[in-house]
Formats: C-alpha cells, sequence, structure tokens
C-alpha cells in the first residue's frame, strides 16, 4: 500500500520535503496544505523584489527554468497535490489526520497521513504599543506584504518611513525603499544596528549607511504610532522624539508558529520552536518538522537555538522528506548560524560567534581585524574588513564577521567550513586556496586575517582594536599614536587626535621623534596597519617595548575623524 505523506506548509522546508520524498518513492501519496495562495516562495528574496531588482513577481515562485510552481506544476511534474488557499485547522494524531478548510469555500475536510512533516514557518513579532492597526504599518513576512510595498515604491506616493528594527530584513528594506527615494529611519532599540556583529564592525556599517542618506537611531525603540483618521502618519520613540512618516515596516524579529503542534500535544523547546531530535522527529513518532518552526542546536555552544534562515529550511525540509520515507536514514546535527545580507553595494556577513557572543558562551577567545582587498589593486580589488575569532588556548575558529565591497559571500564561505571542520588557525596559515588575479590576492585575505592571527597568538603581533584605540584616547594617559602613511593619504584622511605623521620609508631616520621613554605606549597605524605592523617590528627591534599595532588600520576606524 502507498505511503500517505502530508506536509503542512508550502513556503521553503514543506516543498522541499515533499520533492524529496517523491524522488525516494515513486510511489507515496504526498499532500501539501498551503494556506496562502502561493507556493514555494523565494521569500529571501521580498527585498529585492519591492526594491525593484526583481521585475517580474512571478519570478519568486518559479524554478530556475522559470516556470511557476504552482499547483499544475506540483502535480504534473512530481505527482505531489498541492492545496493552496487551504488552512490546516487540526492534527489528530492518534486518528493520524489533518482537519483542513477551505478558506474559499469554508468547507472542510479530513487528511489522512502516515508520516506527516510540520513546516509552519514563523511568525512576525509585533510591538505591543498604541497605535499598531493603523493602515501603513506592515511587515516583510509574506508575498502580502511585498506586493504592498512594491506597491508603495512604484507609485512613489510616499516620502518617508520609519524601518523598525536593524535586523538582516531591517537593513535589506531599508535598502529597498531608499532606492525608491523614500527618506528612511532606521530605529533599533539595541545599542547597534545588526547585532551579530561585534560593535566596532556595526558601527562601520551604520556609518556607510549614512553616507547613502539613511538616518539611523540606536538605544530607543517605538513608543506609540500615531495615527489620523485611521492611517499612519508619524512614530513616537521612547525618548519622547517624533517622526513624521506614512510608512512602517516593523521587523524586530520572528517567532516560531507552533499553535499546530501545540493543539496536538507535541513537545516545544525551549526556545518556543518545536522540539525535535537529529532526525526532525517530533515528541510523535509519525511526525516530523522542519523549517522556521523548530529549535536546532549551535554546534558550537550545545544549545539550543531558533535559527530562521532560508537555506536552514531547506536543508532541514531535505531530512525530514527524506525520514519520512526512508524511517531516519537523515541527520540534520544543528547550525553555526551563517548569514550575509546586502546593503547597497556593501555586503555583511558572519559566521559562528562573534568575539562578544563567544564571550558569554563562556570561551576564552582572541580575536584580530584585518582590513585589505579581495584582489590586487590592479585589477580594481574592494575593500574587505574581517573580524576573526578563536579559542586562545587550541587556536580553534569560533566565529568570523565580514564587511565591505569585496566577495565577503567567498570569506564567509570559508570560515564557515573551517568552523563546520573543526579547524584551528595553524590549518589556515597554509590552506591551498585557488588563487588568480582575477579573483583574489597571491595570499588571500582569509589566509592573511589568519596569518594576523597566528601572529598575534605568538606575541608577534601586539594588535590593539579601534574600540579600545577610541577609549584610551577618551581616557587620562593617552598613547602616543603613529600614523606611517603617506603626506598624501595623512592630508586627505585623518584620525585628528594629535597623532604624529612619519611615512614608514623615513621611519628609520627618525627615530628621534618618537617618545624617549621605552616603555611609552605607542600605537602604529596606517591605511590598513600593514604598515603599522612594519613600523612596530622596527620600534620593537630598536628598543621601544610598548608598542602595539592599530587592527585594520583607518580604514576600520568606525569614529569621527578629522577629515
Amino acid at each position: 500500500m502507498a505511503k500517505k505523506i502530508v506536509v503542512i506548509g508550502g513556503s521553503a522546508a514543506g516543498p522541499k520535503a515533499a520533492a524529496r520524498a517523491r524522488r525516494l518513492d515513486g510511489d507515496a501519496e504526498i499532500t501539501i496544505i498551503q494556506k496562502d495562495p502561493d507556493l514555494s516562495m523565494a521569500s529571501c528574496g521580498y527585498p529585492y523584489y519591492v526594491g525593484r531588482v526583481i521585475h517580474d513577481r512571478s519570478m519568486l515562485i518559479s524554478t530556475p527554468a522559470g516556470v511557476v510552481r504552482n499547483p499544475a506544476f506540483f502535480l504534473n511534474t512530481k505527482k505531489i497535490v498541492a492545496r493552496t488557499a487551504t488552512e490546516a485547522v487540526a492534527i489528530n494524531c492518534k486518528g493520524k489526520t489533518v482537519l483542513c478548510k477551505d478558506l474559499s469555500t469554508g468547507t472542510t475536510d479530513e487528511v489522512p497521513y502516515d508520516r506527516l512533516i510540520l513546516a509552519t514557518g514563523s511568525l512576525p513579532n509585533m510591538p505591543t504599543v498604541p497605535g499598531v492597526d493603523l493602515d501603513g504599518i506592515t511587515t516583510l513576512q509574506s508575498m502580502r506584504d511585498a506586493d504592498y510595498l512594491r506597491t508603495v515604491c512604484d507609485e512613489q506616493q510616499i516620502k518617508k518611513a520609519v524601518v523598525v528594527g536593524g535586523g538582516l530584513i531591517g537593513i535589506e528594506t531599508c535598502e529597498a525603499l531608499r532606492r525608491a527615494g523614500i527618506e528612511v529611519t532606521v530605529v533599533e532599540m539595541l545599542p547597534q544596528i545588526l547585532a551579530f556583529l561585534d560593535r566596532d564592525l556595526a558601527l562601520l556599517v551604520e556609518n556607510y549607511l549614512r553616507n547613502k542618506g539613511v538616518h539611523i537611531t540606536t538605544g530607543n525603540g517605538v513608543a506609540a504610532f500615531l495615527g489620523s483618521n485611521g492611517k499612519l502618519a508619524g512614530v513616537r520613540l521612547q525618548n519622547g522624539a517624533e517622526l513624521d512618516c506614512a510608512l512602517a515596516v516593523v521587523a524586530i524579529g520572528v517567532r516560531p508558529n507552533t499553535a499546530l503542534a501545540r493543539a496536538a500535544g507535541l513537545a516545544i523547546g525551549q526556545t518556543g520552536g518545536i522540539l525535535v531530535n537529529e532526525y526532525l522527529q517530533t515528541s510523535d513518532e509519525n511526525i516530523y518538522a522542519a523549517g522556521d518552526c523548530i529549535e536546532t542546536v549551535n554546534l558550537l555552544t550545545g544549545k539550543k537555538v531558533h535559527a530562521p534562515y532560508g537555506d536552514l529550511a531547506n536543508l532541514q525540509g531535505r531530512v525530514a522528506g527524506e525520514n519520512a520515507v526512508l524511517e531516519n536514514v537523515a541527520s540534520f546535527p544543528g547550525t553555526i548560524q551563517t548569514g550575509i545580507c546586502k546593503v547597497f553595494d556593501y555586503a555583511v556577513g558572519t559566521t559562528g560567534l562573534s568575539e562578544q557572543a563567544a564571550r558569554q558562551a563562556g570561551f576564552d577567545v582572541l580575536s584580530v581585524v584585518n582590513a585589505g582587498t579581495d584582489k590586487p589593486a590592479f585589477m580594481n580589488g574592494k575593500l574587505l574588513i574581517t573580524r576573526l575569532v578563536a579559542e586562545r588556548a587550541t587556536g580553534r575558529i569560533l566565529g568570523a564577521q565580514c564587511i565591505g565591497a569585496g566577495d565577503v559571500a567567498k570569506q564567509i564561505g570559508q570560515w564557515a567550513m573551517a568552523i563546520t571542520g573543526k579547524l584551528r588557525v595553524d590549518d589556515i596559515v597554509t590552506a591551498d586556496l585557488p588563487y588568480a588575479p582575477p579573483f583574489s590576492q597571491a595570499i588571500d585575505h582569509c589566509i592573511a586575517t589568519a596569518h594576523l592571527m597566528q601572529n598575534k597568538m605568538r606575541g608577534v603581533l601586539k594588535g590593539i582594536s579601534a574600540s579600545e584605540v577610541y577609549e584610551k584616547l577618551s581616557g587620562g594617559d593617552k598613547p602616543f599614536l603613529l600614523d606611517v602613511r603617506g603626506p598624501d593619504e595623512f592630508n586627505a584622511m585623518r584620525i585628528g587626535a594629535g597623532e604624529q605623521l612619519i611615512p614608514l620609508g623615513a621611519l628609520r631616520t627618525r627615530l628621534g621623534e618618537l617618545p624617549v621613554d621605552k616603555n611609552r605606549e605607542i600605537i602604529c597605524y596606517c591605511k590598513i596597519s600593514l604598515r603599522g605592523y612594519e613600523a612596530a617590528r622596527i620600534l620593537e627591534a630598536h628598543g621601544w617595548k610598548n608598542v602595539r599595532v592599530m587592527e585594520g588600520g583607518i580604514m576600520a576606524w568606525p569614529f569621527p575623524r578629522e577629515k
């Protein structure tokens, strides 16, 4: 007898599970229950549809060959029955049926299953403040939301918008609206945007966004939405400031959509997601779950996390679909929470743990910042700024963050595989990566970053972050700042904190201009601190004992400058 497999949810994990099950079992009766009218939506593409990078809406629901993934496609191509505009109302675990409601007719029926896969996704968080129901307030969670915001951008009637939340979706939405000529203010309750970044890199991204005309306010939340005649007219912040706007996009995170699972008596984990084992099997052996509705394990900390990423949803859907057919032969071990975000011409990527998160998790860590280009200057190399985090005692790589106009995705991908493979810094310093000038430096930025960390671990490089330098300059005992760039570079851009300019090529002949006290703290830097490192080695060779290098140089300085 053919096995009956029912999938609830038709966005990412659900269709992937159904397709995997079909490929492994040509006889199974497979049904997808989808509440929305669309199927298999590329939800991570919504901001780019809103921002008119994607012009044809159907591309968000099409195969690579351009075929729309509608019920007819699933039936004809995959022999899968996809019931759209149909809500799964209840699960009868004992009777192994799903009560379904046709949203167009209101009629109900029961669909039997041998194996059930829950892919119910997530729900957007909304602030509990006055005025939240006003017209003009939206999220970017569904195709309906994307259609609404695309219409806003196309009609060009709205001039000012507020994006509530400075995470991945908030920043991507900010760019989409800004490209449509809308004046945008990002409001973030935390002290920084993009909380997965360490603060100095987040500040660099904030500076870049401001250069693109985006207003940003951090450490401040929404106290109320202000309206007139039922329509949004502004936002009052917790500090009392009021922002005029006719549009507000709320992007303050999501929570697992577990109402069906809870009502069916399935176990719920500590993060609020459905509790699953390594096979993505729930507390009911006949029910699997995948995607944003579940919780999973952080492979570095061992703690349960809610990780609502589109790529993970697809990977989990594949595992759930396979196990529903073949009885627990595939496993999903967990996540290191790798992510990337486009910010105008910049990219912002992360994998593993930030320095702050690693310390909070109890790791004793070292971090280093490296600024450089992804390719040689003669191939128009573009800026990359990377922070690498490693365990102090072992050199095990725990995390990496990278921002810039260069090939961030490549860097984060390399570090993600290093973390997954439990590699150490010493494993990367001689890594055999592909090299040719159109694609990378002879020593790839990733390897150069590992070289810096190895030098730091061995005490050859005594580094200091831009944030630490800034704190010292704000204190009483200021260090001696040595800028070893050229005069033209210095005149074009400088910190303006009383630094001494001595170009590296002249340093050996001008040592008399340095502090006489060989124990005085001297901080060397240049544009990216390659010359700064050379300068530090020169000074140490001449007896100065407290010489440090500002990591990343002036390109990684996120604070105000004189020029």
